[in-house]
């Protein structure tokens, strides 16, 4: 009696159907056995055991998956026995991985396609049993909503395609929590996914791995969540970076890593610190539960450096930094991490005239300096680099003692004077007053020229307020000196009138000395305009009322000449005019400033300071 094997329960859910023929005989032999066997029964003749095997065969059915056995290898193809009346031939690149250790007498699954072709051979195909199997494999993962690992393998419309061994979707939303630009990085990558979508006649797998990422993260952030404190030190992942600072993902929630608290040194960008992706440690300077925010912090986790600045560097001190920043008015110089002073830009050199601290410094230098001042409180220091140097201006007045003559370079012309350089950063100011005795000078360039050298004297020095006074017309006696001895009161003399105000004319007597004839001098007869009586350039006789060599003022009047010489009210004692001047006449040249007697004037306003004109 011929019976079946049963086939077991995994068999059976797998689809698999492995026909197997159990004959009587000892341990089950195989029926050429029994044929031959000189113990077999005798009615068991070649066309019944054909019909018998041909009926044991008959539940295989065309579609199934079933097992059989290797029985021969060739370069291109493997020939299957699967206990049918003829073997099937199924191409080796169908077998794939497994095809490098196949060797005759493997058992194989394959499925069942057709039982006999043209040439009366079963067709069987390896891959199709594969797909099969991986269908079945990955409905059961769908349905019990199991974690499925895939392999990217290529990038497509609006995601990536996913290896699963069969081919799925993995939509570009779904690839992670937040959107990644270059899914080309991806390729290659073996990462864990849920199927969201599966749709098993059409061949439709969709993938998720954002749906795990976001049950980690959730999971992830109960955890933190519980056990985050202010003031604690946690290990997190920089997750994003900008201008401002850098978020960290402590483990489900998001913290803040703000620029300021990166470090207590510079930080231009935080990129310059951080990259997307580090490990990093920081401290949790502030937490709300409620709006699950979070402040976090590097630098705290170490001493604030300015807590010991004072003894570090004390005023006075000379130190050795690194040149950090530079603006217009000077330079950062880092002396150590979080801790920088400036060197203002007049605290760079003694001699030159820096316009720009780049002349001097660049970013990166070395550079030595000393301490002028410290405020701990607002954190700042100043710094000197130049009294890192002896300062020439210490010993200017040894070098240029008040009285002495000096040569040099006119550097500069304003309009209150030229700049004269001695020497490199040693300048000295000549006052416009002081550029000429005689002559009335509007601006200095009239008789100065950028570049020009001349000479001077030194006025004054001022060491506290590096200061050089200096003078070109004390380079020659001050006519003023010897005006009183020179110009007696009542004396006759010629004056030439230079200018003419409202209150009366200015006449020069000589070169750097002007007396004041005041309108109620001019004419013995009442006028209301001194160009009435006189003209600029006309060289008049007049006598001195006042000298004031103190103030530089001399009085001189036409109207008393006038009288002493009885000449009419209306006769001007011109120089043409008279014939025979009086004895004690002198002659008058020059051009200064005095003003007549009893009368203050402002040579500005060219008019007195008095109300009313004074009479002589």
């Amino acid at each position: 009696m011929i019976e079946e094997k049963k086939v077991s329960a995994e068999q059976r859910e797998g689809g698999i159907q492995e026909p197997v023929i159990s004959l009587p005989g000892e341990g089950g032999e195989s029926r050429e056995e029994v044929a031959s066997s000189s113990e077999g029964p005798d009615f068991f003749d070649e066309a019944t055991m054909e019909k018998l095997y041909d009926e044991s065969l008959a539940h295989i059915q065309e579609g199934e998956i079933v097992r059989g056995q290797v029985v021969q290898i060739t370069r291109d193809a493997v020939l299957v026995d699967v206990g049918y009346k003829s073997e099937g031939l199924i191409p080796l690149h169908e077998f794939k991985e497994e095809a490098e250790n196949l060797k005759v007498g493997d058992t194989v699954e394959v499925l069942l396609e057709t039982k006999e072709d043209s040439e009366g051979l079963v067709v069987l195909s390896k891959e199709k049993a594969n797909r099969i199997k991986v269908w079945e494999e990955i409905s059961r993962l769908y349905e019990r909503g199991e974690v499925v690992e895939g392999t990217i393998v290529a990038r497509i419309k609006g995601g990536l395609t996913v290896d699963i061994g069969l081919k799925a979707f993995l939509p570009g939303s779904q690839v992670d929590l937040r959107p990644i630009r270059n899914l080309d990085k991806l390729i290659g990558q073996k990462l864990p996914m849920k199927i969201i979508k599966l749709n098993r006649r059409r061949g439709n797998i969709v993938l998720s791995r954002r749906v795990l990422l976001e049950e980690e993260r959730e999971e992830a952030k109960r955890k933190t969540l519980a056990s985050l404190e202010e003031g604690q030190i946690v290990e997190g992942v920089v997750k994003n970076i900008t201008d401002y600072g850098a978020f960290v993902d402590l483990g489900g929630i998001d913290g803040l890593l703000h620029i300021t608290d990166m470090s207590w040194g510079r930080v231009s960008h935080p990129s310059d610190l951080f990259a997307i992706g580090d490990k990093i440690r920081v401290k949790v300077l502030k937490y709300d539960r409620e709006n699950e925010r979070v402040s976090l912090g590097i630098k705290q986790i170490t001493p604030d450096p300015w807590e010991t600045v004072d003894v570090k560097y004390p005023e006075g001190s000379r130190v050795r930094g690194k040149v950090v920043s530079i603006t217009d008015y000077g330079a950062f110089v880092e002396l150590e991490e979080g801790v920088e002073g400036l060197v203002h830009i007049s605290q760079m050199s003694w001699t030159k005239r820096i316009r720009h601290p780049s002349k001097v410094v660049a970013i990166g230098d070395i550079v030595e300096a000393v301490v002028l001042s410290l405020d701990k409180e607002k954190r700042r220091i100043s710094l000197g680099m130049k009294q890192t140097e002896p300062n020439p201006w210490s010993t200017i007045d040894e070098k240029y003692p008040v009285g002495t003559i000096v040569e040099g370079r006119i550097r500069n012309l304003t309009d209150f004077g030229a700049f004269l350089t001695l020497e490199e950063g040693i300048d000295g100011l000549i006052h416009i007053s002081d550029i000429s005795w005689a002559q009335r000078i509007g601006h200095p360039s009239e008789v100065l020229k950028k570049g020009e050298v001349v000479r001077a004297k030194v006025l004054s020095v001022d060491k506290e307020n590096e200061r050089l006074s200096l003078g070109i017309k004390q380079l020659t006696p001050d006519p003023w000196e010897s005006v009183e001895e020179k110009y007696p009161v009542g004396t006759s003399l010629v004056g030439k009138i230079v200018k003419i105000t409202n209150f009366g004319a200015f006449a020069e007597l000589e070169e750097g000395v002007e007396g004041l004839v005041h309108i109620s001098e001019l004419t013995r007869r009442r006028i209301g305009s001194p160009e009435e009586v006189v003209s600029v350039g006309d060289r008049v006789w007049m006598k001195v009322l006042k000298v004031d060599a103190a103030e530089r003022r001399i009085g001189l009047s036409i109207k008393a000449y006038q009288e002493e010489m009885g000449l009419a009210d209306d006769e001007i004692p011109k120089e043409e005019v008279a014939e025979t001047p009086p004895s004690d006449a002198l002659p008058a040249e020059s051009s200064q400033l005095p003003e007549e007697a009893g009368e203050t004037v402002d040579r500005d306003e060219e008019k007195p300071t008095t109300d009313e004109p004074a009479e002589v």
